[in-house]
């Protein structure tokens, strides 16, 4: 199972979110995309879920936390207790064994993040 994890602010266009994800790899074979739990309904979200032609994952907040992901940022692991949400939620989502096939990719105007993950599903 192939997950698009997707960090964004509150305020994201789906052109953000379609450029970050096309720089981590775009969702060819992607059988859904994820994000934390507070931000699932965002409309520029369900757009690319539309457009992807797949479902969104939600992975609760506390589900992110203590995930190590190879992108560490400061601020982010201070408010989410991982180092990316992007590659946290492709990874939560993807299930057991999951693994990043794609770092954390990042919209030109700061928007968005996207990472992929491949996993077993469970």
């Amino acid at each position: 199972m192939r997950v698009a994890g997707l960090g964004f602010r509150r305020d994201v266009t789906l052109d953000s979110l379609r450029e970050a994800l096309v720089s981590a790899g775009g969702s060819e074979g992607l059988a859904a995309v994820a994000t934390i739990s507070d931000r699932a309904d965002t409309a520029a979200l369900k757009l690319l879920a539309r457009e992807c032609n797949v479902p969104i994952k939600v992975v609760p907040r506390e589900a992110l936390a203590g995930i190590v992901t190879p992108t560490r940022s400061t601020l982010v692991q201070a408010k989410f207790g991982t180092g990316s949400v992007a590659e946290a939620a492709a990874l939560a989502a993807a299930g057991r064994h999951a693994r990043l096939v794609s770092r954390r990719a990042v919209s030109q105007d700061r928007m968005a993040t996207a990472a992929i993950a491949e996993g077993d599903g469970e």
